[in-house]
């Protein structure tokens, strides 16, 4: 080992660290404050590790604990894009991009590539393991959405039941009980008044 790949490896570590800074529109429990991506990634992450036995087919549970934690980094570079922002979407892609060739670029080579193969692998979504990561990983903010009540982004935005309908229907492509858990969730928060029907 050199002491440049450990520069390399620290410095990394260093500036992920800034995604503590990075934003989201959920609330974190108590509604006290809008919970930051870093935050997003370990309680993603919990819910990964306590919720596999659900997964739709057996997974690698270390890798879909890297895919938790790896696939949101380049929101430190390309910020948070709310779910239901569809001007924000059109550049989503090449904003993330840019995002993951800084920021893993900051690896030693073998790793770089390793987190560039995860980050591609989720977003492509062709894997037991990163299907079950993204039903998480859109079935937490939802959890926390519904618990804000009258906070939630959903009813802040004006989000509708399709709109929910369409953004959350992935998770049954991960997990099927979690995706009818959802349903749930979606039928409450209308009922509440948190999705307008149209």
């Amino acid at each position: 080992m050199s002491d440049e790949r450990l520069s390399q490896q620290l410095e990394f570590l260093l500036e992920i660290d800034r995604l503590k800074q990075v934003e989201r529109q959920t609330h974190i429990t108590g509604g006290s404050r809008r919970e930051n991506t870093a935050e997003h990634s370990w309680h993603l992450a919990m819910y990964a590790l306590v919720l596999a036995e659900w997964s739709n087919a057996d997974v690698d549970l270390f890798h879909v604990l890297a895919l938790c934690l790896v696939h949101d980094i380049v929101e430190i570079d390309a910020g948070d894009t709310f779910a239901y922002d569809t001007t924000a979407y059109a550049d989503k892609e090449d904003r993330e991009r840019k995002a993951a060739e800084r920021l893993f670029g900051l690896l030693p080579p073998d790793q770089a590539e390793y987190f560039w193969r995860l980050w591609e692998e989720y977003e492509a979504q062709e894997t037991a393991e990163s299907r079950f990561a993204n039903a998480v990983d859109r079935l937490q903010p939802a959890m926390l959405n519904h618990q804000a009540g009258d906070e939630s982004p959903w009813k802040r935005h004006g989000v509708t039941v399709p709109q929910a309908v369409k953004r959350l229907s992935p998770i049954g492509d991960g997990a099927d009980a979690l995706w009818a858990h959802t349903q749930q969730i979606i039928r409450d928060a209308h009922e509440r008044g948190h999705l307008r029907a149209e």
